[in-house]
């Protein structure tokens, strides 16, 4: 048996990830989540707003990021949208307005506006795209100051002064909370460091971002940073939050039932990726033990050989 383990070929260990990874997808194995502080804080600065309020919510992301940070996005609309809030889209990413245009399909115009006794939100008067615009920091260090310079147009061409929800926005110090998502530069760094940190009194930012950006935000936490949601994890706690105080109950009715799960899934991507993540890292951390037993185990036979 120790020959056998010491000689795996690493296909084996392949095939294992794949278990580990595809059995819980499959099973929808899912567990509950503890919130931290960091992800309550987030969740808090969002229900200090009031009806009316201005977010602007920058998807600084990609396709290739959207498997850690698209249930947060997800999430940051859906709670908007709960509190009634004004939604300024924007993207320092190429991308990014491809992912706003996703997200908002799928929160506001395929779940949010087709429930019952729920006031549609309109294009232009309740929710906006700004679109993309190159220049990452050099964009932030304009919308700070007069956003109409450098925004001319919506991402469909219609030109800012037609825009009701426009009226009377300047520049981004207006609004009452920015909600970013960030997978690198041109994200949530350079959005502390050009927007709020000149401006600390004017600009609240929480964010998400992906695993491996996260250590090198914590020190901006909490001054320029009050909350943060790192990866699935964060997005998974966030959700936690959002789903606990919005989600109606679950109806007894079984076909009503089938509706509601097909309508608040969505809300439940970050819990629902946690599990293959877990289990993964389980099997790394189980295979690292198991290299360093073979490894000490073979240099004590060489020692009393």
């Amino acid at each position: 048996m120790f020959e056998f383990f010491k000689n795996l070929d690493r296909r084996w260990v392949f095939l294992m990830m794949g278990f580990a990874v595809i059995v819980p997808i499959l099973v929808q194995v899912k567990f509950t989540e503890t919130p931290t502080n960091l992800a309550r804080a987030v969740f808090n600065e969002f229900e200090k707003l009031e009806p009316g309020d201005k977010v602007l919510l920058s998807f600084d992301y990609d396709p290739a990021s959207q498997g850690e940070l698209q249930p947060m996005a997800t999430l940051f609309v859906r709670h908007a949208c709960e509190k009634k809030l004004k939604l300024y889209f924007m993207a320092l990413w190429p991308l990014g307005p491809q992912m706003i245009d996703d997200t908002v399909r799928n929160v506001i115009l395929e779940e949010y506006n087709e429930r019952e006794g729920v006031t549609p939100l309109v294009y232009g008067e309740d929710y906006v795209n700004l679109g993309f615009k190159s220049g990452a920091e050099g964009v932030i260090k304009v919308v700070v100051t007069n956003m109409r310079q450098l925004y001319t147009t919506d991402s469909r061409g219609t030109a800012i002064d037609d825009i009701p929800m426009m009226d009377g926005v300047k520049n981004i110090r207006q609004m009452d909370l920015m909600a970013n998502v960030s997978a690198g530069g041109g994200g949530t760094k350079e959005w502390v460091q050009y927007a709020v940190t000149p401006y600390p009194d004017d600009i609240t930012l929480v964010a998400g971002c992906t695993g491996v950006q996260a250590p090198l935000l914590y020190p901006y936490i909490p001054q320029q940073l009050p909350g943060l949601l790192g990866a699935i994890k964060g997005a998974a706690e966030y959700e936690a939050l959002v789903n606990e105080k919005y989600n109606p109950p679950v109806p007894d009715d079984p076909k009503e039932a089938a509706k509601w799960q097909t309508r608040y899934e969505r809300y439940t991507e970050g819990v629902r990726r946690m599990s293959p993540q877990l289990f993964g890292h389980l099997l790394i951390i189980l295979l690292i033990v198991a290299a360093n037993v073979i490894y000490f185990v073979e240099k004590k036979r060489e020692g009393s050989s």
